[in-house]
């Protein structure tokens, strides 16, 4: 179990970023587009994207299912993909304690929602039982190793964790396990993203509401002196093409009950 997750400022961060999502969330749109690839090729009838986001994928899930239902913790976000008018439903509840009858989801699609769980045992549990027997659910999250330049270079500021913990692979197996889920398919992907400097990095971060939420977390404002320091320790990982990368290990599944 993770450490306690405030949902209600986790819902409130997501919310603020609502509008500049779509825009800087370029790791998002990627991982879920190759999420969406691994999709089994059958017609379904009642399908969940599980954090929606601003619904950036509720087009595509649109075309595998007759019936479609968007949720997420944020109402904030639920406006935002309510807008694209793709979804016959939205919902804003928790992952952790879907709102939603048993065994009525055909698909589930989660890309990079569950990192966010408190518990994610019991998230995938909830998944196993809104899945109807032939169902599938599909997702992408991210692993221990993301993110690992920039917490590499908050240590040369101060010891406070700043950077979330991500859980490594071999303990993701046995979530999945103790929730009683079947993997149908499994992947490992590395994906590297590029940056002009560490203003840039944070700001992408922030943009999307991605702000950590487990962990000792520091409550002081990032001052310049902190913000020099940082970027002073970040340059060590400083491409020749003159980017500054920032690695996400994400572990894609597709599971059935």
């Amino acid at each position: 179990m993770h450490e306690p997750v405030d949902k209600q400022a986790l819902a409130s961060r997501f919310g603020k970023a609502a509008q500049s999502y779509d825009q800087y969330a370029l790791l998002q749109k990627e991982v879920g587009r190759n999420l969406l690839s691994l999709i089994p090729d059958e017609k379904y009838g009642h399908g969940l994207d599980l954090g929606c986001g601003s619904g950036f994928f509720l087009p595509d899930l649109q075309q595998w299912c007759s019936y479609l239902l968007a949720l997420d913790i944020s109402t904030g976000m639920l406006k935002q993909a309510a807008l694209r008018e793709k979804a016959q439903g939205y919902v804003c509840g928790d992952a952790e304690a879907l709102p939603l009858s048993s065994e009525s989801q055909d698909l589930v699609f989660t890309s990079l929602a569950l990192q966010w769980c408190h518990d994610p045992v019991q998230a995938f549990r909830e998944i196993k039982r809104v899945l109807t027997s032939q169902g599938y659910a599909l997702f992408a999250t991210l692993s221990e190793g993301s993110l690992f330049e920039l917490r590499e270079a908050w240590t040369a500021v101060d010891e406070h964790e700043h950077i979330n913990q991500f859980m490594a692979v071999p303990e993701l197996r046995s979530v999945l396990q103790s929730a009683g889920l079947q993997c149908k398919t499994w992947q490992i992907r590395r994906h590297v993203m590029h940056y002009a400097d560490v203003s840039a990095i944070l700001q992408s971060l922030k943009r999307i509401g991605a702000s950590q939420v487990n962990g000792e977390r520091c409550q002081g404002l990032l001052t310049r002196q902190k913000l020099f320091r940082l970027q002073q320790a970040y340059e060590r990982y400083r491409l020749p093409t003159g980017l500054l990368p920032v690695t996400y290990n994400v572990c894609y599944g597709v599971l059935h009950r």
